[in-house]
């Protein structure tokens, strides 16, 4: 359903206390007239305000997951759900696979995502997840936390030359792409697999998805910068991680639901898979009983490959620039597109 303008008198965007706060009425004056009025979930639940527009800015999510919803959270979501004139939703991820997203979604409502506004800090921690691997960093920080001097020469084989060794990098989106600028200039070779299987005009070697078991037998490092959807849902399982040769590290910035979890446990468990640089899981927060927590090749972190400090104002940056397309009956960005 395409955004139309208002014309009916101002705008009535949902918001939280510190996105009011930041947005403030000089900025959205400088984007639409009338200027917009900004309402809060207070005030929807005392009055029963309704309103044409929402931003989900990153403090509304706080440390919710889609899993684990906390209840100031929740209130907002019970707030999108309940109006009925709710046209378009901005939202401060990239990903839209929250059930509070596909369920406006199915309902007609326009969403949008702030994709790109966090693509350096992802691809900067990827390639971290990936050079510690590559450098046994952990092995070197158990050490340190025993105080023990335990020179990798003392353990052979040393860490094999990251130069010349091949990236395979599923997702060519933005941070798919500055994962791939970064390894390159590291001195890794770059493969790429997407959603489509028409060759890269100057890019490196590429395939879609659905090909992704002929490049895994010549790849040293599997990085997953891939759009959860029903083509990449579970699509490294089992088979999947016995096609990578021994010694192979697995760099997952996606979502979790692109790994089939237990499969990965037991290739890392079995030491057919040398080790993972994890961001992201099936079930989060991460259960205290999963092995992932433990197993020594592994670094594992709370989805936090993306926070960086400038996140919050691009954020911001992007959804007043929709905003005025928005009013203007322009096409809005980062619009997000429902599955066939």
């Amino acid at each position: 359903m395409p955004p139309t303008s208002h014309t009916a008198g101002a705008l009535r965007i949902l918001v939280s206390e510190a996105a009011r706060a930041q947005l403030g009425e000089r900025r959205i004056r400088a984007c639409v007239a009338p200027s917009p009025t900004l309402v809060t979930v207070d005030e929807v639940e005392r009055h029963g305000a309704e309103f044409d527009i929402a931003l989900v800015s990153r403090d509304v999510t706080g440390t919710s997951t889609k899993h684990r919803i906390q209840p100031e959270t929740q209130r907002f979501y019970d707030a999108l759900l309940g109006s009925r004139a709710l046209r378009w939703l901005h939202f401060h991820s990239a990903g839209a696979d929250r059930p509070v997203y596909l369920e406006l979604l199915a309902r007609g409502v326009v969403l949008t995502s702030s994709a790109g506004t966090n693509t350096e800090a992802v691809a900067q921690s990827a390639v971290a997840g990936l050079l510690m691997l590559g450098r046994r960093f952990p092995e070197l920080l158990a050490a340190q936390r025993r105080r023990e001097w335990a020179p990798l020469v003392d353990r052979p084989p040393l860490p094999p030359d990251l130069q010349g060794q091949t990236a395979t990098i599923v997702g060519w989106g933005g941070i798919g792409q500055a994962i791939a600028r970064i390894l390159a200039a590291v001195g890794l070779r770059i493969q790429a697999v997407r959603s489509s299987d028409t060759p890269l005009a100057g890019g490196p070697p590429s395939c879609a998805y659905e090909a992704l078991a002929g490049v895994l037998p010549r790849t040293d490092w599997l990085v997953l910068a891939c759009p959860l959807s029903s083509r990449t849902r579970q699509l490294i399982d089992g088979r999947a991680l016995a096609l990578l040769p021994a010694g192979a590290h697995l760099v997952n910035v996606s979502r979790g639901d692109v790994v089939h979890e237990p499969a990965l446990v037991d290739a890392l468990a079995g030491g057919r898979l040398a080790g993972a640089y994890l961001d992201v899981f099936a079930h989060e927060p991460l259960p205290p009983d999963s092995p992932l927590w433990t197993l020594p090749q592994v670094i594992a972190t709370p989805h936090s490959a993306g926070f960086a400090a400038g996140n919050a104002a691009r954020v911001v940056q992007l959804f007043l620039d929709n905003l005025a397309r928005f009013a203007g009956s322009a096409p809005l960005l980062n619009v997000v597109r429902r599955e066939p």
